[in-house]
C-alpha cells in the first residue's frame, strides 16, 4: 500500500534454495561455516526463547527448545535439545535427548540421555545410555537398565520351591554405615 505522491519500497529479491532431490517440498539453507556434505541445515523444529507451550507435543522431527515447555513431550524416534536458555517442566520421551538448560520431569530415551556442564535436573532418567557432563546438576534416579526402559517393570515371580520364607535370601546389597528401613 502506497500513500499519494510515494513509490512503495522494493522489497529486496530473496533467492529461493533448490529443493534436494531427497525431499523436493523441504527448503534447506547453507549453515554459515559449514563446508562440504554437510552444508543443510538439518530439519529441526524449534520453540525460540520468547516461546511458552504448555501441553503436550508430538510429532515427526527433532526438535530444539529455547523457550519454555509445560506437559508432555512424545518424539519417539527424534531427538531433543533443552538449549541453554530452554526451561522443560515435562515428561520426555524420545530417541535421544540432550540437556543444555532445566528440566523438571522425567525422561525416556531408546538411545541415550545427555546432561550438559550448562544442564540441570530435577528428575529421573531411564535410558541405555547416559553422560552427566562435569559441572551439570542432577537429581534423581538414573536406570539404565534396556529391559525396563521399553517394557513395564513388574515383581519378579517367586517359584513353589522358594516361596516358604526362610528359603527366601535378602538379594539387597548392604552398605557400611546403612540401616535398612
Amino acid at each position: 500500500m502506497s500513500w499519494l505522491g510515494q513509490k512503495p519500497d522494493p522489497e529486496p529479491a530473496r533467492p529461493n534454495p533448490p529443493a534436494t532431490d531427497a525431499n523436493p517440498t523441504v527448503d534447506r539453507q547453507p549453515i554459515p561455516g559449514l563446508r562440504g556434505e554437510n552444508m543443510e541445515m538439518p530439519n529441526v523444529a524449534s520453540i525460540g526463547k520468547s516461546l511458552h507451550v504448555k501441553g503436550e507435543l508430538s510429532g515427526n522431527e527433532d526438535l530444539a527448545i529455547e523457550g519454555k515447555v509445560e506437559g508432555k513431550i512424545s518424539l519417539n524416534g527424534y531427538r531433543v535439545t533443552i538449549g541453554e536458555t530452554g526451561r522443560a517442566a515435562a515428561e520426555i520421551h524420545a530417541k535421544s535427548v540432550v540437556v543444555g538448560g532445566v528440566v523438571k520431569g522425567d525422561i525416556n530415551a531408546d538411545e541415550r540421555v545427555e546432561l550438559l556442564a550448562t544442564g540441570t535436573m530435577l528428575g529421573d532418567i531411564r535410558a541405555p545410555r547416559v553422560v552427566l557432563v562435569d559441572g551439570c546438576r542432577f537429581k534423581g534416579s538414573i536406570d539404565m537398565d534396556t529391559k525396563s526402559a521399553t517394557t513395564s517393570v513388574s515383581a519378579p515371580a517367586v517359584s513353589k520351591a522358594t516361596s516358604d520364607a526362610s528359603a527366601v535370601r535378602d538379594e539387597t546389597p548392604s552398605y557400611a554405615g546403612a540401616t535398612r528401613s
